[in-house]
């Protein structure tokens, strides 16, 4: 029955809109994949949407399609890339949120930097930034991240004595997905929340459904943004489970952020100096409103959770399938740190291979398959015209080319060691974090967790592939994700 439904969704919406496709054809010379979200969805395959999107590559670089009222170019190339990117202006606009929007018009919420646009976005951002960008300011979170760590390895021993074998952990995304909400949430509400107990406090286990729902309708996601108002009430749950699970997290942030509010009313009644990290810091400054920290504070633990979560799945499911590359960086972490030194950032300069990992990771395997800008201006790209107010995927195919990674297919972290290529701001073939002003603010905050997790986690363990696990394929929900479960094995090292 939900299948019958959710068929009766695509082919609705896609009668609806099919006039309005026909009488808004924008004149762009290329490759058309016109309306094809919705021929992929009606056939169950928009999770395979940003492989097709690869494969278009090998005919052209710009490729356009429709969802809804939604027209987007998606780009391909390494130098159409550039110049889209760099066209951005003082506020450049990422994507079209207007569902995103619309919630927080329905319930008087506050825009966050996600979600906001124009000179709200750019006061909220020159704000965070303060305390989230620079290397210094991320580095006192070293502490509270170690802490969650030495949680995860302890979680591990526990659902590994559950096997037979004593060493599988099955689904690895689960795990890391408690462990990047547990690390996030600890450097943006300055508390634990306890994902990775045996028992899980109530309250979170309710705010991880939320997480989990938001996560798993993205999909559903691009429906509500399709759907006009006017036929919401004979399709009305892809809005309605969109509205409960924006409701869901927005209460825990707003549970979490009070708190703090009363912790430091009562620090200041006894005449104590106030210290604390990002949420103290944002409630002292008084530069954002309380209704703007709860919708930071619930943007950004979203946008941080996956992240984090994904990929770490892909570096442990990558570091499995290579025993050579995992023997050559367990190898530099030995030699520059011991078997039980516990890191902090400021040992991470120290492990190139590291750091090449991660990149070379999020190049096969970026969360966000694109990086979306609008045009603000008409924009010529490889001499088609890209009027202004139309959306631009810039696709992460351009990291699967021979022209910008020699054995593009392969996985090399030993690609990232050259000088020249290790920090270049200008390589626009692999871009996951974003480029310019409007890149990922939760940048170093995600590179943290993970760069000390994966030290943490081959000083423990050699991490093998467990005989449960099929070969792994992306697939797009939105966002990019393992296919299928990732199930490795943990192996005490000797």
């Amino acid at each position: 029955i939900q299948h019958d439904y959710s068929l009766f969704c695509h082919w609705i919406i896609r009668v609806v809109f099919n006039s309005y496709l026909s009488s808004n054809e924008v004149s762009l010379k290329m490759a058309d994949i016109q309306n094809y979200g919705f021929a992929t969805t009606a056939n169950s395959s928009l999770s395979r949407l940003s492989g097709i999107l690869c494969k278009c590559k090998l005919i052209c670089s710009m490729t356009k399609s429709h969802f809804g009222p939604q027209f987007v170019v998606s780009i391909a190339d390494r130098d159409m890339v550039a110049q889209v990117l760099r066209a951005e202006g003082r506020t450049p606009q990422r994507a079209n949120m207007e569902s995103w929007q619309e919630y927080r018009d329905l319930r008087g919420r506050a825009t966050g930097l996600i979600s906001a646009e124009g000179e709200q976005w750019l006061k909220m951002r020159s704000v965070l930034r303060q305390k989230v960008l620079k290397p210094k300011d991320v580095a006192v979170f070293s502490e509270g991240v170690n802490e969650v760590i030495t949680d995860l390895i302890k979680r591990i021993h526990t659902l590994r004595s559950q096997e037979e074998d004593g060493e599988t952990v099955t689904n690895v995304n689960n795990l890391f997905f408690k462990y990047s909400m547990e690390g996030v949430a600890t450097i943006l509400y300055e508390s634990r929340l306890g994902c990775l107990e045996n028992n899980i406090p109530e309250k979170t286990v309710e705010y991880i459904e939320a997480l989990e729902l938001m996560f798993s309708m993205f999909k559903t996601t691009m429906y509500a943004g399709a759907i006009p108002k006017w036929l919401r009430p004979f399709i009305p749950k892809p809005w309605r489970e969109f509205c409960r699970s924006w409701d869901g997290l927005f209460k825990f942030s707003q549970i979490h952020v009070d708190n703090k509010i009363k912790d430091i009313q009562s620090q200041l009644d006894q005449g104590e100096e106030v210290k604390g990290g990002l949420l103290t810091y944002l409630l002292l400054s008084k530069e954002l409103t309380v209704e703007e920290i709860y919708a930071n504070m619930t943007e950004m633990l979203l946008a941080g959770v996956d992240t984090t979560s994904f990929t770490l799945s892909w570096a442990t499911y990558l570091l499995a399938k290579h025993p050579e590359v995992q023997q050559s960086v367990y190898e530099e972490i030995v030699n520059n740190l011991g078997k039980d030194q516990v890191p902090t950032s400021d040992d991470v300069p120290k492990l190139p291979m590291i750091r090449g990992l991660l990149k070379e990771t999020l190049r096969l395997f970026p969360v966000l398959p694109g990086n979306g800008r609008v045009t603000q201006e008409d924009l010529v790209v490889g001499g088609y015209l890209i009027p202004k107010g139309v959306s631009s995927l810039c696709h992460y195919a351009t990291s699967y080319e021979e022209e910008n990674f020699p054995m593009a297919n392969d996985f090399r972290p030993e690609r990232w060691l050259r000088k020249d290529n290790m920090d270049r701001v200008d390589n626009f073939g692999s871009i996951p974090f974003g480029y310019g002003i409007r890149s990922c603010i939760g940048k170093r905050i995600a590179e943290l967790e993970i760069h000390l997790a994966l030290i943490q986690l081959l000083q423990n363990f050699e991490i093998k592939i467990s005989p449960k696990t099929k070969p792994v394929k992306a697939k797009t929900h939105g966002l990019l994700t393992p296919g299928d479960s990732i199930n490795v094995k943990f192996a005490d090292r000797k």
